[in-house]
């Protein structure tokens, strides 16, 4: 039996909450080392309650208002265990902060709640976990989990289609 890597670190992301955090999403982040949350979250109380499972980096989104909302970055550029991560809510915004560098193995991003990624022809991946709030439209509940290696990373979607 050959022995599974073990990933550096493993990432719970998330998007778009609106004041409201699944027990599904919750027992999805149970054991991640970091949760990104990618903006819209609309209560404090959420970032408290993903902050009791794991460290949180979180953006401001366009329903993101008050005192703490201010406190949040309307984008984030950081790096976890060597990969280069850039988060924001709305992903056509992203030209407009050039001052944060464009280089990025991975941007993080929302505001649609289409779950969605796709690696460009640069390497870069760009991932929209999809919504974990209310459900709109035909659209599932979703998140990703995405785990980071030395040399790769891999990334899963979780959908609840029936909630």
């Amino acid at each position: 039996m050959i022995a599974k890597e073990r990933p550096l670190a493993t990432l719970g992301v998330v998007s778009d909450t609106h004041d409201l955090l699944r027990e599904e999403a919750l027992e999805e982040l149970s054991g991640v080392d970091l949760i990104l949350h990618a903006g819209d979250v609309c209560s404090p109380e959420i970032l408290e309650q993903l902050g009791s499972i794991a460290p949180v980096v979180a953006v401001r989104g366009n329903c993101d208002f008050g005192e703490w909302a201010g406190r949040l970055p309307v984008e984030s550029a950081f790096q976890v265990c060597g990969w280069r991560i850039r988060m924001i809510h709305n992903v056509a915004e992203l030209s407009e902060h050039p001052e944060l560098g464009w280089d990025a193995d991975m941007v993080v991003f929302g505001h649609t709640h289409t779950p969605h990624f796709a690696l460009k022809d640069d390497g870069t991946l760009f991932l929209n976990p999809g919504s974990v709030g209310r459900k709109r439209f035909d659209l599932p509940v979703a998140m990703a989990r995405v785990e980071l290696y030395s040399d790769h990373l891999w990334v899963e979607a979780i959908e609840w289609p029936e909630l």
